[in-house]
């Protein structure tokens, strides 16, 4: 019986591939536990965990641990993929970060498969020039058209709505060919109102902003 643990987080494939060994050593303790690294595998090796049987234990638990990280040991564990879903000993592979092509093979022959994945870490995206420039231009369409497009790459309405509030604060202070300055002192307390009524649950942040954004005249 053929058991795999894979997935890009290497850390939590290896701590619920040992975890997975320990519970069922508990369970079955009289029964023998193997671990067998990259360079212990063989086909040699492999044929006998394969059939080994006792005269004391019906079974062997074996861990394959990373056979996958040597060229050798990938191949004999490949070649011996029918004789290690049909052995009556539980077999755990662990191979994180598996080629597709090796994936798709392993799992045609596992009993059962236990996958994880690391979160996808959203690279931090830099100054939303397109969005203030549409604020201080007071040119609405463009501004929802950003609000959209940057909601779309991941930016959240908080991030946003900090973004367009500091621009307000910058009109105020600096000045600009659209805004008075009373004109950007009222919208930063629309902004600062919009979010508050918003945490409130008036209205979502995000349609929130879009109804501020095709306001603008």
């Amino acid at each position: 019986m053929l058991y795999l643990f894979t997935g890009s987080d290497t850390k939590t494939v290896r701590a619920k591939a040992f975890a997975w060994a320990a519970a069922a050593r508990k369970k079955e303790p009289n029964a023998p536990y193997i671990r067998l690294g990259a360079d212990e595998v063989s086909e040699s090796a492999l044929e006998e965990v394969v059939q080994s049987q006792g005269l004391f234990f019906n079974k062997m638990l074996v861990l394959l641990d990373d056979p996958f990280a040597l060229a050798g040991a990938a191949d004999a564990v490949l070649t011996a993929l029918p004789q290690i879903k049909e052995s009556h000993n539980p077999i755990a592979i662990v191979a994180p970060k598996l080629l597709a092509a090796r994936l798709k093979k392993l799992e045609a022959q596992a009993e059962k498969v236990f996958t994880f994945d690391a979160a996808e870490k959203k690279p931090a995206r830099g100054f939303n020039s397109a969005l203030v420039n549409a604020l201080a231009a007071k040119d609405g369409p463009a501004l929802w058209k950003e609000l959209q497009k940057a909601e779309r790459q991941g930016d959240v309405p908080e991030m946003l709505h900090g973004l367009l509030h500091w621009k307000a604060r910058d009109m105020m202070q600096k000045g600009s060919r659209a805004w008075s300055e009373k004109e950007s002192r009222e919208l930063s307390v629309q902004l600062i109102e919009l979010l508050s009524s918003a945490r409130s649950g008036d209205l979502a942040l995000s349609p929130a902003l879009e109804r501020f954004a095709l306001s603008l005249k």
